[in-house]
């Protein structure tokens, strides 16, 4: 019985994925499903520094799932039948650990299907991982641009251009120099905070890629790059609810001028910004004067 059901379940499993993960019409495919599921496995504790992850990383989610599964640190991790799909693995004695799988190696997990246990540090092999992909694909957009342009062939046979721009363009377009793109790869540097508290919820929090460390992005330094993601974040631990109102109101004019500066270089290099607070009232107080903040209630305390 046991070994009919995990068939059947395979066979769901890669159907779905089938389902799930091929282009439809007009759409375009995941350029890197490698990089994907890194960035996915980092969310999770491996017991192993996620060696079989970065093994397996180049196969479907599903499969990668089935075959790294003994690697989970499962004592850390909640798995909760939200869909119900994986209810059919009940008939089996082994229902705990098949219906865990079942939910695990789904296309996409369903919010709340999985729950990690305390704070999670990258694998290093994982994050390792990640990290050579990038490398490799920073230097294949070089290759690029260092390929011949059309401003580069003999004059004889370059289209005329009409007047208006060097390049020809009515409206020129901004530079994208190799040097832009450069200014923009996250370097991490030395804490400019001697602030304890607040640098372990930088680290813990989003969590951070390069612990104990800032990372610097267009000449601006963040608190933190999230670890699998392009999100930078801007961390405050400030005890706010303490301030009285005129001090409240000072220090909000003074994030918002540093927090517009932060976002603007986030945004321009192709990233997310997060705003990092530690209380709901700090939260409300910075929406109260703008609503387009991304803000998140961290809970760090001091």
């Amino acid at each position: 019985m046991r070994s009919r059901t995990c068939s059947a379940l395979l066979l769901l499993l890669l159907f779905s994925a089938c389902a799930t993960m091929d282009p439809g019409p007009g759409e375009l495919e995941d350029p890197s499903p490698r990089l994907a599921n890194l960035q996915r496995a980092a969310l999770f504790p491996w017991t192993e520094d996620g060696h079989c992850v970065v093994r397996e990383a180049s196969n479907a989610w599903p499969v990668l799932a089935e075959r790294c599964f003994h690697a989970l640190d499962r004592d850390r991790m909640r798995f909760r039948d939200v869909s119900k799909r994986c209810a059919v693995a009940y008939v089996d004695a082994a229902a705990p650990a098949v219906v865990a799988l079942c939910i695990f190696a789904a296309p996409e997990i369903v919010a709340g299907a999985v729950i990690v246990i305390g704070t999670v540090v990258v694998a290093a092999a994982i994050q390792e991982g990640i990290d050579a992909y990038q490398r490799h694909a920073s230097r294949e957009r070089a290759k690029l641009k260092a390929q011949p342009t059309p401003s580069q062939e003999p004059l004889a046979n370059q289209t005329p251009q009409p007047k208006g721009s060097p390049t020809g363009d009515i409206f020129p377009r901004p530079t994208d120099s190799p040097t832009d793109r450069l200014k923009c790869e996250p370097i991490p540097v030395p804490r400019a905070s001697k602030d304890a508290p607040h640098n372990e919820c930088a680290d813990k929090f989003p969590p951070n890629r390069y612990p104990g460390m800032d990372v610097s992005v267009g000449g601006i330094r963040f608190d933190a790059l999230q670890v699998g993601v392009r999100v930078l974040w801007e961390i405050k631990t400030h005890q706010f609810d303490k301030y009285n109102a005129f001090v409240q109101e000072m220090e909000i004019k003074k994030e918002l001028k540093q927090i517009r500066k932060e976002r603007a270089i986030a945004v321009a290099c192709g990233y997310d910004f997060v705003i990092g607070v530690s209380t709901q009232a700090h939260k409300d107080a910075l929406l109260a004067e703008d609503q387009f903040l991304n803000i998140v209630v961290t809970g760090c305390t001091r």
